[in-house]
């Protein structure tokens, strides 16, 4: 027994030593652990749950992304499949076994492949083990794992170290009595790696936690078979890739010894390398001080794991003094020389306060990737680039990168007076040559797929994050005569609709009013033309003529306006429909709104148009009480706004400026603000404002009782007082409650506002009822309009309700026009418009999945026949209108087929202006200048160029549509390969991701 039992204590000593046995068994499991990718959704996947390393690289979060991505039409095309064993194996806990990535982050590519974005995190690493120099391989494993590249072992599980973690336990067992004695770790290097990735917040929480690190250690050492020397190689590489070193104000999480070095310390990791890596012997004095200061820089990172948050950011004397410790040790121990030491010993590294900023490309060469980041964090709901840009992730965009790259770099050239001047941009209607460099120009480009439309260039020449095509809200001019004939001719189809197969006396019969101009046209088309065919009538509708003339004044938005021609010759014409658009009369377009929103007004026999022609009409008081309401939120927002933030008695000095010194006006407004003063606070203020005391005490009585608020009604009072009686209130109501909010205030006002508006219930004012019901008929006219073109792609929640919307008033976005000529090419089918078509989660991982655009089936949004008459008319306005500078620029497609350009001009001339009575201009601010030219190309292509001149400079700058027109000339060369399908040559793919560039 006694023998038996020395043999059986030698063997178990052995397999510690050795772990042969071990080494055979895990082996063989580790073998069974596979995964593999395959078509389709898994049934066979585990996801991670929370620790840092798969929060970070997003694994942990794949499902969730996935569920988010299927609503927004994308589908899993392949996903990872687990062997059974390593099913089984995650499915109890573990942490699968595999290669694990030590660096990741967002890769954008190209529609053919290439790169376009890289962030790669940590950003400076050692890219294989034999780089790191010996010196600092050595110190890691005295500091934390001195048996780990012992190789006369070579089978041996470098995830346990049974003396260390035996000594670890005896310890913790002694601490239950001793509750002051300090425990040292047991943790090998490998279960360092599974706690900082793997366990919940990178913590060891229970002896459970600690059995579950090992585990996944042990059986990720032995991945290549029963001989772990090279297993522990790479534990090593991975670890000083991989040690958490705390977070940096202005970086983040901080990651590696490469990124440690360069963030705390602001030293390049290869500058360190090769001062460590030199021998000793020869280095001269200050080559001795650099060495030691880069190795203690190094010593203290690696210490500073344990603690890194306290050490790097509380205490980092702490730190220095735990170092100059350590150097003691290294070199009694023999791992580093006593010049290394005493050099080291000598220098004190200053933890920075703040990241050395990263080098990166300019905005403007970032914006197509930038566009694409900005749609990814919408599809993942993720909140900030930051944490998009750390996930394991390859995005396959639509942009295409050659041509991305030759349209920015043709904005930003013509900046250059010179290169403007050779593109034809200086001229009439363009350029002054000494502004062209306060320009910025956009472009975007859309290419029509079978069931969606693709991005391929977004492209601007601004170096600042702002994006003029999706960012701004712009007035940009005449391109909203596109939506306005469109919604035109939606009427004109509507109205084929339901009056087509009429009988002639049927049409004869029925009953108009003479407002609605657009019907009474139809049906006299319908009796007149021998062809009822929608296109017909279409065509019909485009040859109607309007006055260009600019002397009729128009009631729109509330007031009187005229409007004028940008060109004076055309103010005689009387040009069709199709001539108006094709040379942007504004005029006819004027009129042309008017019969749109009379047809919404007066088209039913029983509109509420109606109601101005029967005074009587029960709902004339719906509508006045509608008005009272809608302008008196207006009043009291703006009266809000001039007593906010004052005290009581700013407020009443400041009602009394605008009060003439009558007592009967100043009793008023002191009651009104003071409800509860008695009769002799009266008496003194009379006195004081009236600048004399011989105000009497029965006129003091007779004010008091005659212009309380309980005998006299906010209007009778603000008509005393020659106020607006919601300025009485409002100011009153904020005296009372100087904390209140806008919509408090507006909350609290809703009696007073019709009490307000009470003398135009009066029927004898039939007039001035009819101006106000007319106002609320018109605005909803504007929001059926609105509703119309919200359904094409209006950006914005509302339009100015005015004729001058026709014509730009009511502002539009690039991006959305080309959404809008998006429609018209693909025939009046709203596709989706499509930047990503493939995410690639957690690649050559057993979590990895891909996902892909679906195609839309789209919805008809607009009809077949009116898209086809728009783009007639648009191909026209290039060909003899206001962009003819692209006449007979017809280009060829792949199938050897002519594909010609359409499009629509606008100028648009932003101004902040200030008027006074009776419409006078006060003050007349430029803030901004734009002219875009939103265009289609064959039935391929489509997009936007756009000029825009910011702030004060626009000014100074008189170009209009004419100027994107011409840069679209410029840029059509450099395109044409894009346009007809042509392959160009392109450089290879770079092999790697260079940091966050």
């Amino acid at each position: 027994m006694l023998v038996l039992s020395l043999a059986l204590v030698g063997l178990l000593t052995g397999e510690l030593r050795h772990s042969r046995a071990q080494s055979r068994y895990l082996a063989a499991h580790a073998r069974t652990f596979t995964f593999r990718l395959l078509a389709g959704p898994s049934e066979s996947i585990h996801f991670p749950r929370s620790g840092p390393y798969d929060n970070r690289m997003g694994h942990s979060l794949i499902p969730d992304f996935a569920g988010l991505l299927a609503v927004k039409g994308f589908e899993v095309e392949a996903q990872a499949r687990l062997s059974p064993a390593l099913l089984r194996f995650t499915q109890r806990g573990f942490f699968p076994p595999y290669r694990e990535k030590t660096r990741a982050g967002l890769e954008i590519l190209d529609h053919r492949g290439e790169e376009l974005f890289c962030a790669r995190y940590p950003a400076r690493t050692y890219s294989r083990f034999d780089l790191i120099p010996e010196v600092i391989v050595d110190t890691l494993l005295f500091i934390e794992n001195r048996e780990l590249l012992d190789f006369r072992r070579p089978y041996r599980n470098p995830a346990v170290e049974w003396d260390r973690l035996a000594k670890a336990s005896l310890d913790a067992t002694w601490q239950l009595a001793d509750k002051e004695r300090k425990v040292p770790g047991g943790s090998t290097l490998a279960t360092q790696l599974e706690k900082f990735r793997h366990s919940p917040e990178g913590r060891t929480s229970d002896a459970r936690e600690k059995l579950r690190q090992m585990m996944s250690a042990s059986f990720r050492a032995y991945l290549d078979g029963e001989d772990t020397r090279e297993a522990r190689r790479r534990i090593v590489l991975d670890y000083i890739n991989s040690v958490p070193l705390a977070a940096m104000p202005g970086h983040g999480e901080v990651t590696g010894l490469g990124d440690g070095l360069w963030v705390w310390f602001g030293r390049d990791l290869e500058s360190v390398n090769s001062l460590l890596s030199e021998p000793e012997v020869g280095l001269r004095e200050d080559g001795e001080e650099e060495r030691g200061l880069a190795y203690k820089q190094v010593l203290s990172l690696f210490l500073a794991q344990r603690r890194p948050s306290y050490y790097l950011l509380q205490d980092p004397a702490a730190l220095g003094r735990l170092a100059d410790a350590y150097l003691e040790m290294l070199h009694e121990a023999g791992l580093i020389s006593s010049g290394l030491r005493d050099a080291s010993m000598k220098t004190e590294p200053r933890l920075l306060k703040r990241a050395a900023p990263l080098a990166q490309a300019p905005f403007y060469q970032r914006k197509a990737a930038n566009a694409i980041r900005n749609r990814m964090l919408s599809l993942l709901g993720i909140r900030s680039v930051y944490d998009l840009d750390r996930l394991d992730l390859t995005v396959k965009s639509t942009i295409d990168r050659e041509a991305q790259k030759v349209v920015t770099d043709s904005l930003r050239g013509l900046l250059d007076p010179n290169r403007a001047r050779a593109a034809g941009l200086v001229g009439p209607r363009l350029l002054d040559l000494s502004r062209v460099d306060s320009l910025i120009y956009s472009f975007t480009l859309y290419e029509r797929g079978e069931k969606e439309n693709l991005l391929r260039v977004q492209a601007d020449s601004l170096d600042r994050p702002f994006d003029i095509n999706d960012g701004a809200k712009l007035e940009l001019g005449s391109t909203a005569k596109l939506r306005t004939l469109i919604t035109y001719l939606e009427i004109v189809a509507d109205l084929h609709d339901r009056y087509a197969e009429c009988a002639e006396e049927e049409l004869r019969g029925i009953r108009l009013t003479a407002s609605d101009t657009l019907t009474r046209w139809a049906v006299d088309h319908l009796l007149q033309g021998s062809d009822r065919t929608l296109a017909a009538m279409l065509e019909a509708a485009m040859e109607r003529r309007y006055s260009a003339s600019p002397w009729e004044r128009f009631y729109t938005g509330g007031g009187l306006h005229t409007f004028a021609n940008f060109d004076k010759e055309e103010d005689r014409r009387v040009p069709s429909v199709r001539e108006a658009l094709r040379d942007s009369i504004n005029l006819v377009f004027i009129r042309l709104m008017r019969d749109i929103v009379h047809y919404h007004m007066f088209r039913e026999p029983r509109s509420s148009a109606r109601i101005l022609e029967d005074v009587h009409d029960p709902k004339r008081e719906v509508y006045l009480s509608r008005f009272a309401d809608q302008e008196g939120r207006l009043f009291v927002r703006r009266f809000y706004g001039k007593y906010r933030g004052k005290s009581r008695d700013q407020i009443s000095e400041l009602l009394f400026q605008g009060v003439s010194p009558v007592p009967s006006r100043l009793a008023v407004v002191h009651l009104s603000l003071n409800p509860q003063a008695s009769a002799e606070e009266l008496h003194a203020l009379l006195r004081e404002r009236l600048a004399h005391s011989s105000v009497s005490e029965t006129l003091v009585r007779d004010l008091y009782v005659r212009y309380s608020p309980a005998a006299l009604s906010l209007t009778d009072r603000g008509y005393v007082a020659q106020i607006h009686p919601l300025e009485l209130w409002t100011a009153s109501y904020l005296g009372r409650h100087p904390e209140a909010t806008l919509n408090q205030a507006v909350d609290a006002s809703v009696t007073e506002r019709q009490d307000s508006y009470r003398w135009l219930f009066k029927t004898k004012r039939k007039k001035v009822q009819d101006t106000r019901i007319r106002n609320l008929l018109e605005i909803e006219a504007f929001q059926k309009i609105h509703h119309s073109w919200k359904r094409l792609g209006y950006p914005f929640d509302s339009l100015v309700p005015s004729y001058a919307t026709a014509i730009g008033s009511s502002a539009d976005r690039p991006s959305a026009l080309t959404e809008l000529m998006g429609i018209l090419l693909n025939d009046g089918m709203r596709y989706p418009s499509v930047q990503v078509e493939e995410l690639r989660f957690a690649e050559a991982t057993p979590y990895e999945t891909i996902l892909r655009w679906q195609e839309d089936p789209g919805r008809r949004v607009l009809r077949h026949e009116i898209a086809s008459v728009v783009r007639s008319a648009l191909l026209e306005v290039v060909e003899k209108g206001t962009a003819r500078r692209l006449s007979g620029g017809v280009f060829w497609g792949p199938d050897g087929t002519p594909s010609a350009v359409g499009g629509k001009t606008g100028t648009g001339d932003n101004r902040y202006e200030t008027h006074g009575p009776g419409g006078r201009l006060i003050e007349s601010r430029v803030t901004g200048r734009t002219a875009t030219f939103v265009f289609f190309i064959g039935d391929r292509f489509f997009g936007a160029v756009t000029a825009y001149a910011p702030g004060p400079t626009a000014e100074f700058h008189t170009f209009t549509s004419s100027l994107p027109v011409q840069v679209l000339k410029v840029l059509l060369p450099d395109l044409m390969r894009l346009i007809t399908g042509e392959e160009t040559l392109r450089a290879a793919r770079p092999v790697g991701c260079p940091g966050q560039g």
